[in-house]
């Protein structure tokens, strides 16, 4: 009787070790909340003002918009109307905000009301506030790659030439900006004094297509979220070394770094959400890839309570491809609401996840 209870505490105990290994306590993060917004229309990037507690979701398509909830319980508070835009940044000390339309639209953050707007060039899409000196910038595919806008009153202060098509952005609020652009496969340091490209940083192979940009400023490392291979490239700010290289999801479209964990995160359209954990300035690895929605690309931070929120909505089957023999006229490109390779968005799918430990 006694062999038996101890092969039964030994089974027991093995039993609860292998618990032990495959429970999530080292996969902190997961969705915490899932809200079905809904609403028509296409969606690129999302904005979290974690000062002014709204989020900004730019809604493209017959009905072009920018969508604002309360960051906190994720309900409606109102729109921008007439906004075809991709992208929103807020300017905390004027109280203005701007999304990457064209024109550009910009709006008291308070009220919502639009203020004005101001005709750009170009085919605005990423988009920037910079502290230093108070200036928005709107990035575009197509010439001029940036335009300089001032926060406090609307007015264009000058455009840049990056040298190609500038994704993502990201300040270290002394006066210098880094872009990543995505068809030179590098990163254009820019002086925020002169509006002058200074320094490009290749990728050198280790990534290629970046679409998403984090910047660690107190440790000056960059980290470019590329699409082919799928990377997080880790480069140092000072001189674009390449310090490491990670894997990530496919379909990266933005990426965020969170002083307050010290880890970067990349948002991917296949339904993953990477976790880069800077155990030092020289240190890196993969955390976590955490399971989120399909199409959920793009992602903010709310620095206030350390969630991370990205947007996605649910989609049809893709069409079937034709065969070769008739492809005749290239395909079209896809309507307002869809991408190449899916179908249509599925009505009132539309969503917003809340992502926290």
């Amino acid at each position: 009787m006694r062999r038996l209870w101890i092969c039964t505490a030994m089974i027991a105990m093995l039993i609860s070790i292998g618990g032990a290994q495959q429970s999530p306590a080292g996969q902190p993060y997961k969705v915490i909340k899932t809200a079905k917004v809904g609403g028509a229309g296409g969606f690129d990037y999302v904005y979290a003002d974690a000062v002014g507690r709204r989020l900004y979701i730019p809604r493209t398509g017959t009905t072009p918009r920018v969508t604002v909830f309360n960051l906190d319980t994720l309900e409606s508070v109102g729109e921008i109307s007439k906004a075809s835009a991709r992208g929103v940044a807020v300017d905390p000390a004027s109280g203005h905000g701007f999304c990457s339309s064209k024109p550009v639209v910009m709006w008291d953050t308070k009220t919502l009301a639009t203020i004005k707007t101001i005709d750009v060039q170009g085919n605005p899409d990423g988009i920037l506030f910079d502290p230093f000196n108070e200036r928005v910038y709107v990035f575009s595919h197509s010439a001029p790659n940036a335009t300089v806008i001032d926060g406090k009153d609307g007015s264009v202060v000058g455009t840049i030439d990056l040298g190609g098509a500038p994704e993502q952005a990201v300040t270290d609020g002394q006066g210098h900006l880094y872009v990543d652009l995505e068809d030179k496969d590098n990163v254009a340091v820019v002086d925020a004094k002169t509006l002058a490209v200074t320094a490009h940083y290749g990728l050198n192979g280790k990534g290629g297509g970046p679409a998403g940009l984090a910047f660690d400023v107190k440790n000056h490392i960059l980290f470019a979220a590329c699409h082919q291979p799928a990377t997080m490239v880790v480069l140092d700010a000072n001189d674009g070394r390449i310090i490491d290289a990670l894997p990530i999801g496919t379909g990266v479209d933005g990426a965020v770094f969170n002083p307050a964990t010290m880890e970067a995160f990349s948002s991917q359209g296949d339904g993953t959400l990477t976790v880069v954990k800077e155990n030092s300035p020289t240190s890196f690895a993969v955390l976590q890839n955490v399971q989120t929605q399909r199409s959920a690309k793009t992602l903010t931070l709310d620095a206030a309570t350390n969630h991370i929120l990205l947007i996605a909505a649910e989609y049809t089957p893709p069409p079937a491809q034709p065969q070769p023999q008739q492809q005749a006229q290239p395909p079209a490109k896809p309507p307002a609401g869809q991408r190449g390779g899916r179908g249509t968005m599925v009505p009132d799918s539309f969503a917003i996840l809340v992502v926290g430990k």
